[in-house]
């Protein structure tokens, strides 16, 4: 008895397929002379025959839309391969083109059976030419992915930019190496990228000009400034040079009137007094008969026309220079001062200070004396004041007189700028202090008087006496 077959799965599954679709055959009766046996075989051979026949026609049916489908799916690669955005090309290792397709074709402007066995490198601008060709070595040498971009030339002798992604592949079995390269117009990319580029130069450009616009205008205004500060300084210098000249000439005039004013009194005052000493001894030297009283009457009138002259004289010389200031200090010649003036003026005066102040020179002891002395002959003449405060006292390594008044105000400022200096005594101050390296400064407001102050620096030691 012969075995059957072990069929397969997918053989098992037609079979079952075919046998379902196969009507069940009629029983038949055995003819004549044939045996049960006979008739049986006879009848599961036919079975089969239709079984395999059906199999066959199912097998071909499937084979017919497997067709089909590949049919269909080969006109879809086809379509995708061809119209693809980007063209794809087969390479073998000397870069000769295997397969182009459409798109591929057109990028590089030739028909694409004129392509096969053409280099592509054949395609390339002159100056890309050695990229290409390191671009295709790097495919066969490299495993992996490797891109390029290089300038393209179609047959035309139009330039493009391409951008170039290759791998190495194997089409057939053997030893021939092949490439797949995909070629895509990145042109419009790079102009895009160098307008980009320019742009941003551009801009960068136009920065620096902004920049360089700035720092000259800042210059111009630095110029600018600088020219009016030079003319302000010209003008101030100028100013300063007037206000010299008015100082000189009104220093020369104030001394022509105090020689004037010291004649004047010399002559009415002490030439007056001396006369009179004079008569009265003349006419003690002609009496010959005058009595011990009259005598003695005669000769204390004539001693106090003496004490008259020498107070005047000492007078003039507190006025030219006390001697006190040599003699006895600042602090004490300043009293004597203060107290005449509270007498000649009646402006009460209070005076603060502190025993350091006579450890300072002559010369800048000097200077306090006379600064005190002009500002409070100013309060006298212009202030209306009724109350005045004269301090000094030391701040860090510098020495400060500070006289002030409750009087009227005046402005400072237009007083200095005067061409004809009227307030020769605030320029006076002002050299004074600024000689000794000090400073000056007026501050004067309606409501809340005048104060000038001086501020000089501390200098000790027997310096030579620079008397004004």
């Amino acid at each position: 008895m012969q075995k059957k077959n072990k069929l397969s799965p997918e053989a098992a599954a037609l079979r079952g397929s075919a046998e379902a679709r196969l009507p069940r055959p009629p029983r038949t009766q055995p003819a004549k002379g044939e045996d049960r046996k006979t008739a049986a075989d006879t009848q599961r051979l036919l079975h089969e025959l239709h079984v395999h026949q059906l199999e066959l026609e199912m097998q071909n049916a499937e084979l017919q839309e497997s067709r089909n489908r590949m049919e269909a799916l080969l006109e879809k690669y086809t379509d995708l391969y061809d119209f693809s955005p980007a063209g794809y090309f087969s390479l073998d290792e000397q870069g000769r083109i295997l397969e182009a397709n459409l798109t591929g074709a057109a990028l590089l402007g030739a028909d694409r059976n004129g392509l096969i066995s053409r280099r592509l490198s054949r395609f390339a601008a002159l100056p890309g030419r050695p990229a290409l060709l390191a671009f295709l070595e790097q495919l066969f040498a490299k495993a992996g992915k490797q891109v390029c971009e290089v300038e393209l030339q179609r047959e035309d002798g139009a330039l493009f930019w391409a951008s170039l992604h290759g791998t190495s592949v194997s089409l057939t079995p053997g030893p021939r190496k092949t490439c797949r390269v995909v070629v895509s117009d990145i042109t419009s990319l790079k102009q895009a990228a160098e307008t980009q580029r320019r742009m941003e130069a551009l801009a960068a450009s136009n920065e620096e000009l902004r920049q360089e616009i700035v720092r000259r205008q800042t210059v111009e205004k630095a110029l600018k400034i600088s020219e009016q500060h030079k003319i302000q300084m010209l003008e101030e210098s100028q100013h300063m040079q007037e206000q010299l000249r008015n100082l000189s000439h009104r220093m020369l005039q104030t001394r022509e009137d105090e020689r004037k004013r010291i004649s004047r009194e010399l002559h009415d005052e002490i030439t007056q007094t001396l006369v009179g000493i004079n008569v009265n001894l003349e006419g003690l030297t002609r009496e010959t008969k005058i009595t011990p009283r009259q005598l003695k009457s005669k000769i204390a009138r004539t001693q106090r026309l003496v004490e008259k002259s020498v107070g005047i004289v000492h007078q003039f010389a507190r006025e030219l220079r006390p001697t006190t200031l040599d003699d006895l200090g600042l602090i004490v010649t300043l009293h004597a001062f203060l107290s005449d003036f509270m007498k000649r003026t009646g402006i009460r005066v209070s005076f603060t200070t502190f025993a350091g102040v006579e450890e300072l020179n002559i010369a800048d002891r000097t200077a306090l004396y006379r600064i005190a002395q002009e500002a409070l002959k100013n309060v006298a003449l212009h202030a209306h004041a009724s109350r005045a405060k004269v301090s000094i006292r030391k701040i860090a390594d510098t020495i400060q007189l500070e006289i002030s008044d409750n009087g009227e105000a005046f402005d400072v400022a237009r007083a200095l700028r005067a061409k004809k200096i009227k307030r020769l005594g605030l320029i006076g101050m002002r050299e004074r202090a600024e000689m000794l390296g000090g400073t000056f400064a007026v501050e004067s407001a309606p409501g809340h008087g005048t104060t000038v102050r001086a501020q000089i620096p501390v200098r000790t030691g027997d310096e030579q006496d620079a008397r004004p």
